[in-house]
């Protein structure tokens, strides 16, 4: 069956989306799931953990949610094998047209589970490059270095496979596929995944006094010690300056912020943290200037698109990801990673300039206009796939 319509005609397909956790699901691709049962396009959602609100989440946006399993951390061959053949199995029951993964292994065994189903079109997206490519202020150990010679060597494996391989930021097409020459027949860079603009309406920054927000896990690869860092080197000169994080703890994560040291933090004045949230966009409207000082390898970072659409102006490091954020000067301000020197400059330069927060923040909201818009792009990412 054929569908029209304005400017593109497509054939209603059957589709399976396989990605990692139902929340990445319904956060990540509600709008394209939407977007392709509206074109009239059958799409199965692969979820490693649905519960059943996940599930009538889904099916409210008119997919259907899929059970499946693989390990999400580590690589242990003969699971890995089996997990491989038990998606191949399901997925051969519903006969999909293509198979649209996305994230590291998804796009290795959901790739190779495809293959072996007989499933002619296969396309994979990374959104960013991950842990084992993310650059470490003490470098790389023995095993992160197995870690991404394995990902890599798999990756090696699955890619002849794609018919189209979507990365996020052209850093990540130099830094994995021309460095590595791996063997890819098509690549497409697709920028930001987007937004629902409309979720993230524009608001005047306040400026008295100056704020300074951080959202993400509180974790060292994403910015966490070196915002604190930077606070306390702000507050010695500005104390009335506020510096409020957003974010869970992870006490398993090597890297990550520790309760004690957070209540610690808390009761100086240093940081403010009001736990679980559940309205972020009011609390980021509330703040003055977005932070993320993140070193991981992101695709592009969803948080700082929520805040440039919010009309926030942008600090975050000149790494892979972020740096597809700001315009230096323009939007923000692009500093080195693991400088609280740098960081805590800029944040100082805005305290003393406050018009260049509300400037800034218009520039941001017009580029998130621009670049962000979820409709936009997933149109875009649909030309892609049918």
């Amino acid at each position: 069956m054929v569908t029209e319509q304005p400017g593109w005609i497509s054939v209603q397909m059957k589709i399976a989306l396989i990605g990692t956790t139902a929340a990445c699901v319904l956060g990540f691709r509600a709008d394209l799931i939407r977007a392709m049962t509206e074109q009239g396009h059958v799409v199965y959602a692969f979820a490693l953990d649905y519960d059943s609100a996940s599930r009538e989440g889904v099916r409210a946006l008119g997919g259907i949610p899929m059970d499946y399993h693989i390990s999400r951390a580590g690589l242990n061959p003969l699971n890995d094998l089996a997990s491989t053949l038990k998606l191949s199995r399901i997925l051969r029951s519903i006969a999909p047209d293509m198979v649209f993964s996305y994230f590291a292994k998804p796009v290795i065994f959901g790739t190779f589970a495809a293959v072996l189903a007989g499933v002619k079109r296969r396309v994979g997206m990374l959104e960013g490059l991950g842990y084992v490519f993310t650059e470490l202020p003490e470098g790389m150990g023995f095993k992160r270095k197995l870690l991404k010679w394995v990902q890599v060597s798999l990756y090696r494996m699955a890619f002849p496979f794609l018919e189209q391989l979507i990365l996020l930021n052209k850093d990540d097409q130099i830094d994995l596929v021309d460095k590595y020459r791996l063997k890819v027949n098509k690549i497409s860079v697709l920028g930001g995944i987007g937004l629902k603009l409309s979720d993230y309406p524009y608001s005047r920054p306040p400026v008295s006094p100056v704020s300074f927000i951080f959202v993400g896990r509180l974790l060292a690869e994403k910015g966490v010690h070196i915002f604190i860092e930077s606070a306390r080197i702000v507050k010695e000169q500005f104390p009335e300056a506020r510096f409020v994080m957003l974010g869970g703890i992870d006490e398993s994560n090597p890297g990550g912020l520790k309760a004690h040291d957070l209540e610690r933090l808390k009761m100086e004045g240093v940081i403010e943290h009001p736990g679980h949230v559940s309205d972020v966009v009011g609390w980021v409207s509330g703040a003055s200037v977005f932070v993320l000082p993140s070193y991981y390898r992101e695709g592009v970072p969803r948080s700082t698109q929520e805040a440039m659409a919010i009309g926030r102006a942008i600090l975050t490091t000149n790494v892979p990801g972020c740096r597809d954020t700001v315009v230096d000067g323009v939007n923000g301000y692009l500093v080195a990673p693991w400088s609280a020197e740098e960081l805590s400059d800029k944040m100082i330069h805005f305290i003393r300039h406050p018009d260049d927060i509300v400037q800034m923040g218009l520039a941001s909201h017009a580029m998130a206009q621009e670049k962000f818009d979820a409709g936009v792009v997933n149109q875009r990412l649909m030309t892609y796939l049918v």
